[in-house]
């Protein structure tokens, strides 16, 4: 075996390796750390950078990579043959007493095994890893050499694709260019693995997650329903509008005529105060009420925001399907449930769910139902709130004291309020006990 030979194949398996480098580095790079390297003023990451954000080009450096990895693996196969061949069959004539002819065939399989097995090795998972672990870094360290193969295999990646996308069509698809982009349950793992890996504080994960679920999350679990809107009746006066926005825990008061299905305005107590000591006030405060924004109850929460967003509103009074007022959502209603419960001097505290000493919880009826399993162990549905689960697992309005079961868990009713479940008291299905209760 000559010296040249093995210079050879180790040449190509290094040929293989530089390719499944840059395509592994290539498709996991971040655009923002190359972008971030490009303005700490690097060359490479300057030329990096177009083809990270252009789809085609993309699609073509990843074409380049896979045919140099093809022809490389290949030449490897064959040349290591027909180099290696004639050395090792001898020595399988001499120690296996074979004949020629299969001492040959046989050299011919062995050599190709072991060259498989390096150039997997050495050429493929290695170079995979070490893309993966410091996918920036490789990526800019192999720009230079694809960008020679990108002009020299040019004609040869127009063919390949050009032949790939007909037969494609052929089956009623088409060939889209690789993109940098994931799906929000993609966006999600990734977050929960930082999270994991400590890469991001355990709030910041929170918050991250609830923004990736605002667009899914049904405007109905954020607002404030009808029987707790504090609004105003158009005909007062403004000396009692005055007195009342003085003594409300609000800026933005609606305004109805009626009943609080008819919503007319929105009146802020800026304006009241302003109106109340001008030269000439009002007599009503029709005059100073600003008009609603009014959306369907059935919208996610993320669309409502771009339209509150859109229109200048920091209110939006939720219809639901007969024209009624089903409730009102804020700003500050999507913001408490992205990042918390936002401080407010005026405003009462929110009712949180409390673990009590003998082991059960407290849940307040107007808390989410999604965010109750977290104390209860089981996922309710049917309902938005705790309330709603509960009142639709009875039928009917219950009293204080009664008890059911919902799901495993036994639910106990602590406080009503006309009709409204204010709060419960659940046993966690782990200590949960049926025994004597009903099932819904």
């Amino acid at each position: 075996m000559s010296l040249l030979a093995w210079i050879v194949i180790v040449g190509l398996i290094l040929v293989t390796a530089l390719y499944v480098a840059a395509e592994f580095a290539v498709v996991s790079v971040r655009q923002s750390r190359v972008q971030a390297r490009a303005e700490e003023g690097s060359a490479l990451a300057r030329k990096l950078l177009p083809i990270l954000s252009d789809p085609h080009e993309l699609d073509r450096y990843i074409a380049a990579s896979q045919i140099g990895i093809t022809i490389s693996s290949l030449v490897l196969g064959a040349y290591g043959q027909a180099a290696l061949s004639g050395a090792v069959a001898p020595m399988l004539e001499r120690f296996a007493g074979m004949d020629p002819e299969s001492a040959l065939s046989t050299a011919a399989v062995v050599i190709l095994i072991v060259l498989t097995v390096l150039a997997m090795i050495l050429g493929e998972l290695i170079p995979k890893s070490l893309a993966l672990h410091a996918p920036t870094k490789v990526a800019l360290l192999t720009l230079l050499p694809m960008q020679w193969s990108l002009r020299a295999m040019s004609w040869f990646i127009v063919v390949l694709n050009g032949s790939g996308g007909i037969i494609l069509r052929a089956f009623g698809a088409s060939m889209e260019g690789h993109r940098h982009v994931h799906s929000p349950e993609e966006i999600e793992y990734l977050v929960a693995e930082s999270g994991k890996g400590g890469l991001l504080k355990p709030n910041e994960s929170l918050r991250l997650r609830q923004a990736l679920h605002l667009g899914r999350r049904p405007i109905q679990e954020l607002m404030v329903p009808r029987t707790q809107i504090e609004a105003l009746e158009v005909d007062i006066t403004l000396a009692a509008a005055f007195r009342a926005v003085a003594d409300s825990a609000y800026t933005r008061i609606p305004v109805f005529r009626d009943s609080i299905d008819d919503i007319v305005g929105i009146v802020h107590t800026r304006d009241v105060a302003l109106a109340a000591w001008s030269d000439a006030p009002p007599a009503t405060i029709e005059q100073v009420m600003r008009p609603p924004l009014v959306l369907p109850v059935s919208m996610k929460a993320d669309r409502v925001l771009g339209r509150m967003k859109e229109e200048g509103h920091t209110m939006a009074i939720l219809a639901d399907e007969y024209g009624g007022t089903a409730g009102l959502v804020t700003i500050d209603n999507i913001l408490d449930d992205l990042i918390g419960n936002v401080a407010d001097e005026f405003r009462a505290d929110e009712p949180v769910p409390e673990t009590l000493p003998d082991g059960r919880v407290r849940l307040p009826g107007s808390y989410h139902a999604a965010d109750a399993t977290r104390w209860t162990r089981v996922r309710w549905q049917g309902a938005f709130t705790v309330g709603g689960v509960v009142l639709a697992a009875f039928g009917r309005a219950p009293r204080a004291a009664e008890r059911i079961v919902i799901g495993g868990v036994e639910v106990e009713v602590e406080r009503v309020h006309r009709n409204r479940i204010d709060s419960v008291l659940v046993q966690p299905r782990r200590l949960a006990s049926s025994d004597g209760e009903r099932a819904p």
